[in-house]
Parts: C-alpha cells; sequence; structure tokens
C-alpha cells in the first residue's frame, strides 16, 4: 500500500530507458544492464508530489534535504512503466463470444458472426455495458488512453457512436478515448458516408474504414483523404488483413496520401500481407509508408488466431507484419490488442501488458528488447496526439504502473497481477469486474 501522502518517494525503481524522458533527469542518471546487454533500465528514485512526478534522481544518491522527511516506499528494484496506450481496439463488439462464438475460427466466418449477432443485440444498452465492461479492465490494468474502431454504418453506427460519447463524458477523468469510424470504404462514395464524416468530425474522432482490393479502390481512397483533410480529420485504417500477396491496400494508402499530400495522421492496421510479399515489393512499400508519414499498428494476438486458418491443418505462419523491417525502416511501430472475447478472438482481458508479452513471443521483440516498450507506450501516444502520455519525466503526471518484476523475464514470465497501478500518484483498485455483471446480456 502507498502512503496517503501526496508527497512520498517511490525509491529503488527500474525504469527502461526508451521510456524515460532524458532531458528531464539529473545527468548523474545512467543506464544499467541488469543481465546483459539487451535489458537496458534506469535506476532511479522518483519523488511524487501533488499528482505528478517532482524529481527523478539516481538510486543511491544521498536524497535531498527536502526528501528526507517523507514517506519512503522501497520498490526493491521492480520496473516501472507508464500507463499503457491501446490505440487500436474494438470495444463495440467485445465480450459477444458466449452467446456468437466463432464457428471455425476464420476471419469470414468472425464477419458473418458478429454481422449476425449486431442485427440482434446491438441496442443501446447492449452496446454501453459491453464497452463499459471493457473499460473497467483497461483501467484496472494500467491503461490510460485508448483508441477503438466502432462500426458506423447505419443505424446501428448511429446507436454505437452515441454510446461511446456517453462513455467518453463518463470516463474523462480516468480514460482518454477516441473513436474511430468502420465501413467498408466504398461507404464514403454514398451521402450516408459524407454524413458519417460530418459526425466523426462533431464528435472529435478519427476518419477510417477497412481497405479492400476493388477495382474502385483508388477513387474510393480519393474520397476519404478528400473527407479528412476538408474536415481537418486524421485516418485510421485496417489493411491487407489477409495472407494474400496480391493485396497492397497498405501500398496504395501510402501513394494517395502523398498525392493528397495529406498532413494529417494516418495509421495503418494488421498490414498482415506485407509478410508474403515479395522482398523488392516490400522494400518499395516502406519507401512509400515513410514518405506518406504512416504509422503502423501490429495486432498479433487477433492475426495469429484468425489468419492461415483451415480445419484440421496447422498453421504455417504467425500472420504478423514486417515489425522489424518497419522499426528499421523508421516507420513507427506499436502493437494493440485489437479484439476481446468476440468471434475475431475469443480470448483477451484488455490488458497491454498481455499484449506486449505476447508480442515479445510472437515477433522475436526479444532480440534486442531496444525500445520496443515503446510499442505499447510512448509511440502510440505520439501517434494519437498524447505528448504527455506513456512516457516518464519531471512534470508529467504520476500515472504509473510498478510491477514487482525486476526484468524483462520476470515481467513477463508471471500475469503480474499483483501490479499496483497510480494516477496521479494515487493508487487505484485494480479490481477486475466480475463477467456475470453481463450474464443476462449474453443469455439473451
Amino acid at each position: 500500500m502507498l502512503p496517503s501522502t501526496s508527497n512520498y518517494l517511490l525509491k529503488n525503481a527500474r525504469v527502461p530507458a526508451s521510456l524515460l524522458e532524458i532531458q528531464s533527469i539529473a545527468p548523474s542518471v545512467s543506464a544499467i544492464a541488469t543481465t546483459g546487454t539487451e535489458n537496458n533500465f534506469c535506476a532511479v528514485d522518483l519523488e511524487i508530489a501533488a499528482g505528478a512526478i517532482a524529481q527523478i534522481i539516481p538510486t543511491n544518491t544521498e536524497p535531498l534535504s527536502q526528501l528526507r522527511d517523507i514517506p519512503i516506499v522501497d520498490l526493491q528494484n521492480g520496473l516501472v512503466f507508464p500507463c499503457f496506450v491501446d490505440m487500436h481496439a474494438h470495444l463495440d463488439k467485445g465480450h459477444i463470444w458466449e452467446r456468437s462464438p466463432n464457428p471455425d475460427g476464420t476471419f469470414a466466418s468472425a464477419l458473418e458472426t458478429v454481422r449476425a449477432d449486431a442485427q440482434k443485440h446491438w441496442n443501446a444498452e447492449d452496446v454501453y455495458r459491453r464497452m463499459q465492461f471493457g473499460l473497467k479492465c483497461s483501467y484496472a490494468h494500467g491503461t490510460k488512453a485508448i483508441r477503438t474502431h466502432i462500426d458506423s454504418a447505419g443505424d446501428g453506427g448511429t446507436v454505437s457512436l452515441a454510446v461511446f460519447e456517453a462513455l467518453q463524458a463518463e470516463w474523462g477523468d480516468r480514460l482518454i478515448l477516441q473513436a474511430v469510424s468502420l465501413v467498408s470504404l466504398d461507404y464514403y462514395l454514398t451521402p450516408a458516408g459524407e454524413k458519417l464524416a460530418d459526425k466523426i468530425a462533431q464528435i472529435g474522432g478519427i476518419l477510417g474504414g477497412v481497405a479492400y482490393m476493388n477495382p474502385d479502390l483508388n477513387k474510393q481512397l480519393d474520397r476519404v483523404f478528400s473527407l479528412a483533410q476538408e474536415r481537418g480529420l486524421n485516418l485510421d485504417f485496417h489493411t491487407d488483413e489477409t495472407d494474400d500477396p496480391e493485396s497492397t491496400t497498405l501500398r496504395e494508402v501510402a501513394k494517395t496520401a502523398i498525392r493528397h499530400k495529406f498532413s494529417g495522421q494516418i495509421i495503418c492496421g494488421h498490414c498482415c500481407s506485407l509478410a508474403v510479399q515479395p522482398p523488392d515489393l516490400v522494400t518499395e512499400t516502406l519507401k512509400l509508408v515513410k514518405q506518406a508519414n504512416i504509422g503502423i499498428v501490429s495486432l498479433p494476438m487477433c492475426n495469429l488466431y484468425l489468419q492461415d486458418r483451415e480445419s484440421g491443418r496447422t498453421p504455417r505462419w504467425r500472420g504478423v507484419t514486417l515489425v522489424h523491417e518497419l522499426k528499421a525502416a523508421g516507420i513507427p511501430v506499436t502493437v494493440a490488442s485489437d479484439n476481446c472475447r468476440d468471434p475475431f478472438y475469443g480470448f483477451g482481458d484488455h490488458d497491454v501488458l498481455e499484449v506486449f508479452n505476447m508480442s515479445v513471443r510472437i515477433a522475436h521483440l526479444d532480440r534486442h528488447w531496444e525500445d520496443w516498450p515503446r510499442t505499447v507506450t510512448t509511440t502510440p501516444a505520439d501517434l494519437m496526439g498524447l505528448p504527455n502520455v506513456g512516457r516518464i519525466g519531471v512534470g508529467l503526471p504520476a500515472d504509473l504502473i510498478l510491477f514487482k518484476g525486476r526484468t524483462f523475464s520476470e515481467l513477463l514470465s508471471r500475469s503480474q497481477r499483483d501490479r499496483t497501478v497510480l494516477r496521479q500518484g494515487k493508487e487505484i483498485d485494480t479490481t477486475l469486474p466480475d463477467y456475470r455483471e453481463l450474464d443476462n446480456l449474453l443469455a439473451s
């Protein structure tokens, strides 16, 4: 338990060096390697005052006079992260698995199963309660900001976007929430698509959709970019969520951005087919993505679950995009949770630590660690326009996660369910909501 006072010292913390705002730290703080060159941590003490980080000083430094009389919490070399940023979720779909499981685990069945569930069940109460359940989980696990894609077509989209607005207001003191419209891109060629763009502008959201290979793709992309430019909106696309090497929608998004001289932020999620394309095409695509200033979100858990799935056959590939190559090309790369307990992914608990943990295993992020912890903190915060989130620095809010694990191996070998989450320096209740809260919805 932390002290009840607003001013205290967290001693003997280990912070991944890439998550520290170095310019705000005493010059004598240096990175230390705990078990070899791959574990690059800073050993520091953190003074918390009035909900913010007041000082960051080297561990074992003689405490400053004003710190000698305040409560001290010894973290015993436990790791400290800033609160997480989950920049690709589908909160409106979450937690319908029990009533609408995926019959064969395929992507096509997931689409159809969700469509049927939405037609039958998605009224305001149903969507509200399931989305709120997801927010409770995210908050308890230590997430501070979430970007969620919302199925936005027709009357159902109107209901879900209204629910999002209500929850955004209710949770505004705890979570930063951003909404992305999710429709197939041909929707924007219709009057309804233009009205949707107006609605997204009204709620301060992000214009988005699913890009499929089709003869009208360039026309669709031109329209989406024009709608975004006219309204000053950023863009967020689902691209190439397939193992078809002929799927090159990421490349087409980049070319359209360059053609329109688009100055807003563009995010492309999934990008799975990049991993099965010829090297020369990959090289050219990465150059275009870099030139277009596009950020990439990989969704390792969901794509591992869906991609290359055939009944009675062992999958041959992992479904994830080329995260190492993207990073080496200087392109911002993040990982995020995607779907949670719905037909696209039957598991999950809105825990970004689990996302990072699984991403390390699936995409081999442990050789070497470098700045991979930024993929769930600093980098998505930057891409979401949140410069004071996902990092640790003097003057920033004391929104922190305290782990008992002292190394990455310890951190990622156990669930860390005993983590302590601080919001503005105060310990929050990390009790997770009971699944029974949703029983009457799932039985309907």
